[in-house]
């Protein structure tokens, strides 16, 4: 037996709740990137590392807020807790990896295309988990074609995201750049939901189905609150925020360093 699939129970809610978590993880991510960027000796690790946890953090977060107006008509939708959170270990571990090989190599073509489908597949895998570890009265199924096409713009939305955190300077740009991410991986989840049925085992049960909101919410508590720290490093930090500050120091991008034995005039 089928079960009846809907993914928008709370209608434009949870797809414009999870774009926007989307969103604000790209954007760190991007504007933490490109900071690692700024001085080669002052932190580059840890900024890279940051980076890759808000980005990793925000296409999780954005998955499962989109899981939450999933529902199946016949059955209740629970997870698994361990499942859940190593799918978002997956994503930060891989999304990682990317952020790394590009941060320390730049945007050439074998870096970014090392970087961008380890990514990729990291962000695949992180959805394909997160998946797997629901638990419902029966069996998930796939179209292989559409779950093939949802890896690869998982892939390509990387891909062009990893160039953007290493080529683009400045906000506003940072900030348009996020907003593409966010649509093409918001696709990707929408384009792996498409791919799913439910094969229900047994007939339904009289209590029927509902949302896993009651199961979901507490889970995303954590990573929401880390998203919101890491926001709060971006705005106090003019170097993150405007691309330049007072506090750079010669021979950041674009700025020459003085000759010897002259003096830097305040």
């Amino acid at each position: 037996m089928q079960g009846t699939v809907d993914g928008f129970s709370y209608g434009l809610v949870t797809p414009v709740a999870a774009y926007v978590m989307a969103c604000l993880g790209g954007a760190l991510g991007l504007r933490c990137t490109a900071r690692s960027l700024m001085n080669e000796r002052a932190w580059k690790a840890g900024w890279l590392a940051l980076g890759a946890t808000a980005i990793g953090s925000g296409i999780w977060t954005m998955h499962f807020i989109a899981m939450m107006g999933f529902a199946v008509k016949e059955t209740p939708v629970g997870y698994d807790v361990t499942l859940t959170y190593a799918s978002l270990g997956v994503a930060v571990v891989m999304v990682g990896v990317g952020v790394f090989i590009v941060g320390h190599r730049g945007v050439s073509p074998m870096a970014l295309v090392t970087g961008g489908t380890i990514t990729g597949l990291g962000i695949a895998t992180m959805h394909y988990l997160g998946m797997a570890g629901m638990r419902l009265r029966g069996q998930l199924q796939y179209d292989t074609f559409t779950v093939a096409l949802s890896v690869v713009i998982a892939v390509v939305a990387a891909t062009v995201a990893l160039w953007a955190a290493v080529s683009i300077r400045g906000f506003w740009p940072t900030l348009g750049a996020s907003l593409v991410m966010g649509v093409a991986v918001s696709g990707m989840h929408y384009t792996g939901m498409a791919a799913l049925s439910v094969h229900l085992h047994g007939a339904a049960t009289a209590a029927g189905g509902g949302t896993s909101t009651p199961a979901l919410m507490p889970m995303l508590i954590g990573p929401a609150i880390f998203l919101f720290l890491a926001g709060v490093v971006v705005l106090f930090d003019p170097l993150l925020v405007m691309g330049r500050s007072d506090r750079q120091g010669y021979g950041g991008p674009g700025i020459p360093r003085p000759a010897p034995g002259t003096s830097r005039r305040r």
